[in-house]
């Protein structure tokens, strides 16, 4: 997620740390090179200028703590900034207390409103309400059949009609909803290629009509300014309430995530990246700016984690962990719930530590754990629970019978020996500890 700008702003620090103190000159150099890599990540002039300023005037004339380099404390300043830029603090969905609660999703073609709407109704079924899909997009050809297969992969239905109104669409699907107890309405707007006044009167109308608890403008992250300055002709028509941010996980540069809460003055409420319908995130302002500057995630992490493991998995993965008794049982359960969490990338992402460059460069196939999941599959219980048998005759014969060549096993079993020995460090440094309590990555 946004490993571009994270890779760049790391290089930028560089030249502050190892320093005694912090002085104006340092300063002034590492902000000057700060604000050409936002600049360069197609971040608002305006907010790159003003983020710049604020950090400069919380830097320079602070005394640097015998315990703090001057690189941690400028790293922790832009941290803050970034928080407060993103928003300071976490901005939860509203939900009508007194009748169904109605989400008017809006944005241009192409942002993922379709597939967000699907996600979206999916994390409201977890949540033990019952929604309702509307297909109120009429002039895609393919956007009704595309959120009806949503709806029936999640079991919620979807409302749709054999009409070319889309706010007549929309009155209906309120009534359908209130006969047949449905508490929440998702409704997924038509988009154009462009802003143009047909498309915002037709917004306008079905927004007036329907009076959405929740008005959310979905936006597509690797348009940059493009998108910030479609947010502001939506918001000036309809007034969205929040923001939807998707394809993070693309080649993004980060100037709309970082420009567009502080250009539009709305909330970011969700993170929607891939095509997977868990692959939703509830947008925190901190989180997203510890893992910009290469600091991890871990609190989403483990609530990922969380929303696969049940509290005996959880306690029984902490025991074997905690002994360095980890098998090839194990980590096939493992890779089973990792599949679960989301792509191998999103979740590398929130890993504390992980050199952004390194992350930019990698070339992540989730391909790989299924072919890692049929050689597991191709050993005997035995040699799952005691790699160290698998001499070569076991595993040429796991080999042929998993469909892959002697190198990959012998490269799995090697990286699994070398994960036995990164999990034994672990404990050692205590970092397992701070996984299973949901501890924060500090900048020390």
């Amino acid at each position: 997620m946004l490993e571009d700008l994270s890779a760049k702003l790391e290089l930028a620090l560089k030249k502050v740390r190892g320093q005694g103190k912090i002085t104006e000159k340092n300063i002034s150099e590492t902000l000057r090179e700060i604000r050409r890599v936002l600049l360069d990540a197609d971040v608002n002039y305006k907010v790159a200028k003003e983020f710049i300023e604020k950090v400069s005037v919380k830097a320079l004339g602070q005394e640097v703590l015998v315990s703090i380099t001057p690189g941690q404390l400028i790293t922790k300043i832009i941290y803050d900034e970034l928080t407060l830029l993103l928003g300071a603090k976490n901005s939860e969905l509203e939900i009508n207390p007194t009748g169904p609660t109605i989400i008017l999703i809006v944005g241009l073609q192409g942002s993922g409103k379709t597939t967000f709407s699907g996600k979206l109704a999916g994390k409201m079924k977890q949540l033990n309400r019952k929604p309702l899909l509307v297909a109120a997009d009429i002039y895609r050809p393919a956007a009704i059949e595309q959120l009806k297969q949503l709806g029936k992969s999640i079991s919620v239905p979807v409302f749709s009609l054999d009409e070319k109104d889309a706010r007549k669409i929309s009155k209906e699907a309120l009534l359908f909803a209130k006969q047949n107890g449905h508490d929440t309405v998702i409704i997924d707007t038509a988009g154009r290629l462009h802003v143009d006044e047909t498309l915002m009167q037709e917004i306008s109308d079905i927004k007036e009509l329907v009076n959405p608890t929740e008005t959310l403008f979905v936006v597509d992250s690797m348009t940059g300014q493009d998108a910030v300055n479609s947010a502001k002709a939506f918001h000036e028509k309809v007034n969205f309430t929040g923001i939807v941010l998707t394809k993070l996980d693309g080649d993004s540069r980060g100037g709309c995530a970082l420009s567009i809460r502080a250009v539009v003055g709305e909330p970011i409420k969700f993170i929607s990246n891939g095509e997977k319908l868990n692959a939703i995130e509830n947008f925190y302002p901190d989180r997203l700016a510890s893992r910009i500057l290469g600091k991890g995630d871990v609190v989403s992490l483990v609530e990922k984690a969380q929303e696969v493991f049940d509290e005996k998995d959880s306690a029984r993965l902490e025991e074997k962990l905690q002994k360095n008794k980890f098998d090839f049982e194990d980590f096939r359960d493992q890779i089973k719930m990792i599949k679960k969490m989301g792509s191998l990338s999103s979740i590398m992402a929130m890993v504390p530590g992980l050199n952004p460059a390194m992350m930019k460069d990698a070339k992540i196939d989730d391909k790989a754990l299924v072919r890692i999941e049929a050689i597991i599959g191709s050993m005997t219980k035995e040699e799952r629970k005691t790699p160290k048998v698998l001499n070569g005759s076991r595993r040429k014969r796991i080999a042929i019978g998993s469909g892959t060549s002697i190198q990959e096993v012998n490269r799995l079993i090697k990286q699994f020996q070398e994960m036995q020995t990164m999990i034994g460090r672990m404990k050692q440094k205590g970092f397992l500890n701070s996984v299973f309590n949901k501890k924060s990555f500090n900048f020390n």
